[in-house]
């Protein structure tokens, strides 16, 4: 059975992709830093093809290394890293502060590099393993007041590039996942605190030719899809999944 680390699995895209790879049959190791809500991850995957959770937060150096002790230790194996964890905050550079931005950018850029970093020799010892880093429309595009999440997106998309540049030929793949405006609980808090929630929610959807947001379980389906051996040869490159945003 393959086995997969998801992070950022507690809730929205992560979960929803610690779930599907769950019914695709592999066995998942969910990390957050939620611990009800990883308990009960936990739960839905070992009604699966098995799973567990282990909480930590991403930015302490030592978690990524314990996760991917944890995953060896329960499979002998790690086939799979998803890089889901992240945070967002709105501002344009002179609104910026430097404290917020480190901050995004541990959590979104440095703690997926480290992930991978972590999971990467066990992936050679063992002759191949695919890393998807999820990304956004917004590593693509640059949407206006947030150039933090713009950088640490743009990075990931780069942190794939590299990994597959440099590891290809030993049988490593790593692509990123682009997903659009998705109903995640952190778009849903959003458009609930914006002056016109209803308004809000309509200039999301109408930027885009879809003319709607995304839902958790289309992306977790690309993530799916991206992580199968029968796409074997897709690699180093962004799988967008944007209702239509990047095209115009």
């Amino acid at each position: 059975m393959p086995s997969a680390l998801v992070t950022g699995a507690t809730s929205g895209i992560g979960k929803a992709t610690a779930l599907a790879l769950g019914d695709a049959g592999w066995w998942v190791l969910a990390s957050g830093l939620d611990p009800d809500r990883g308990r009960e991850v936990e739960k839905e995957l070992q009604a699966r093809h098995g799973g567990a959770f282990l909480g930590g937060d991403l930015t302490d150096d030592r978690v990524p290394q314990l996760l991917v002790d944890r995953l060896l230790e329960e499979t002998g194996r790690i086939d799979l890293v998803v890089n889901c964890a992240g945070i967002h905050f709105l501002a344009a550079l002179d609104e910026l502060e430097l404290e917020s931005f480190d901050r995004l950018m541990a959590v979104n850029l440095r703690a997926a590099l480290a992930v991978a970093r972590a999971a990467l020799p066990h992936m050679l010892q063992q002759g191949g393993g695919t890393v998807i880093n999820v990304a956004s429309e917004a590593g693509i595009v640059a949407v206006p007041r947030q150039v933090a999440y713009n950088l640490s997106k743009a990075a990931m998309i780069m942190l794939s590039r590299c990994i597959a540049a440099d590891y290809a030929h030993r049988g490593i793949r790593a692509v990123s996942v682009c997903p659009g405006t998705t109903r995640t609980p952190l778009v849903e808090e959003a458009i609930a605190s914006a002056p016109d929630p209803q308004a809000h929610e309509r200039m999301l959807a109408e930027s885009r030719p879809a003319r709607r947001l995304g839902a958790v379980e289309e992306i977790a389906a690309a993530i799916v899809f991206v992580a199968s051996d029968r796409v074997g040869y897709l690699n180093g490159t962004e799988v967008v999944i944007d209702g239509g945003y990047t095209v115009v």
